[in-house]
């Protein structure tokens, strides 16, 4: 609140493709997706129809004893992209809730086969899952945390597989190994204590994106198979194409026993987040007793509107050939960025599909304090939006960028990142 008084607020009045527009008629390149959320471009023509047509049928109706065309047509397409190995869907409206509903979800399904001993959770260094009593459990980022450490269940915190902790001669692979080697270890001790270990597939975004080989993915759900406790992918930043296959988990080829997404699913629109899950579990919640089912809900869930939304996002997907576009897309913008790649002042320049990140290399500890807010004021002022991790530069892009917003977005950034280091 206190740094508005000296970086006002943004007033947005409208937004169209990339571009975020204010009162004053400035605008703002939205290299980071509206926090990751905005896949297609803001006021996207396509979008807009489908949610319009939609206004004039159906807004909302309770998913209790109903249903509606959006939310089964959703369900089985995206049931299809996992080739039917997530056949069953959990609806909610926002991540951290769809965290909540895999963690529980993942504890009563072993409780009702018996196990109701598998009460812990493992998580890893850096991960973030969300705000939320449960899911800030197993998150590891001190800032949001620290304040409601004492409401928090205990959890087991593991090894980052992170890349950047390579030893000389080390390889991402042989991190990832390493990392779990400790996952292993603790199974052995504690397996039948265990609900399931959430991770986020390839990269851990809000703890300053840090990205993993897919071998990590692959190791974890191997040990979670043999050792008898769930996997839960957090896919909530990463999936929709975010890391250059729909799914993260498609570049280890692993499914995992719970998947969660939101952000992009809505393309930006609506407030949507599900939890997919396998037969199995779905099985185990199969019951006349009340007390055997899942029950978790809200007033909104799978509300036709952001369903609606959803089903015009994966159209663009399926229609656009956006998983090979993006793939084009992502080497223009790397070879714009090459020279921030070499960068005196840059250190581990990084990339996953269309995640982009590098860290300062900032000496002056005040500098450091305060480089976020600088550089957000900075890209503001030159016409970006932009929000760094503490030190950690990231882009995060809408998949519509034309070659001049690519130009303007890497030669814009060096700019800024020029003026803040400079300071």
């Amino acid at each position: 609140m206190q740094h508005h008084e000296t970086v006002p607020l943004v007033a947005v009045q409208r937004g169209s493709g990339p571009w975020l527009y204010d009162h004053d008629g400035k605008r703002y390149l939205d290299a980071i997706s509206s926090w990751w959320v905005n896949l297609f471009g803001h006021a996207n023509p396509r979008i807009n129809t489908a949610l319009k047509n939609q206004l004039d049928t159906l807004e909302h109706a309770m998913l209790a004893g109903f249903t509606h065309e959006p939310v089964v047509s959703l369900s089985e397409k995206l049931s299809a992209l996992t080739d039917g190995v997530l056949g069953h869907c959990f609806y909610a409206s926002d991540g951290a809730s769809a965290v909540e509903i895999a963690l529980k979800m993942s504890f009563h399904s072993w409780r009702n086969q018996g196990l109701g001993g598998k009460q812990e959770f493992v998580c890893l260094k850096g991960g973030y899952h969300g705000e939320t009593v449960g899911a800030l459990a197993v998150t590891d980022v001190p800032i949001f945390r620290d304040a409601y450490d004492t409401l928090l269940k205990p959890v087991h915190t593991l090894m980052s597989p992170d890349a950047r902790q390579a030893m000389p001669g080390e390889s991402a692979d042989q991190v990832a190994l390493r990392a779990a080697a400790e996952l292993e270890t603790l199974l052995k001790e504690r397996a039948a204590h265990i609900s399931a270990v959430i991770i986020e597939p390839l990269v851990q975004c809000a703890g300053g994106m840090a990205m993993h080989s897919p071998v990590f993915v692959q190791e974890v759900r191997r040990l979670c198979t043999a050792f008898n406790v769930h996997l839960i992918a957090d896919e909530i930043a990463v999936g929709c194409g975010r890391t250059g296959h729909f799914f993260a988990c498609q570049h280890a080829a692993v499914w995992p026993d719970f998947l969660c997404l939101s952000k992009g699913i809505s393309g930006g629109y609506l407030p949507l987040s599900l939890v997919m899950t396998r037969d199995d579990v779905y099985a185990s919640f199969y019951s006349d007793s009340m007390a055997r089912g899942f029950l978790h809900s809200h007033s909104y869930t799978g509300n036709p509107l952001a369903c609606r939304a959803a089903l015009a996002t994966l159209e663009i997907f399926e229609q656009d050939n956006v998983i090979t576009q993006n793939r084009v897309l992502a080497d223009r913008l790397s070879s714009a960025l090459a020279p921030l790649a070499v960068h005196e002042k840059v250190k581990h320049f990084r990339q996953q599909g269309m995640i982009w990140a590098f860290d300062a290399q900032v000496q002056d500890p005040q500098l450091a304090a305060t480089f976020s807010r600088r550089f957000f004021a900075s890209a503001l002022k030159h016409e970006l939006l932009l929000r760094p991790i503490g030190t950690t530069v990231y882009l995060m892009p809408p998949y519509i960028l034309t070659d001049a917003d690519t130009q303007f977005l890497a030669q814009r950034l060096q700019t800024v990142f020029d003026e803040v280091m400079s300071a």
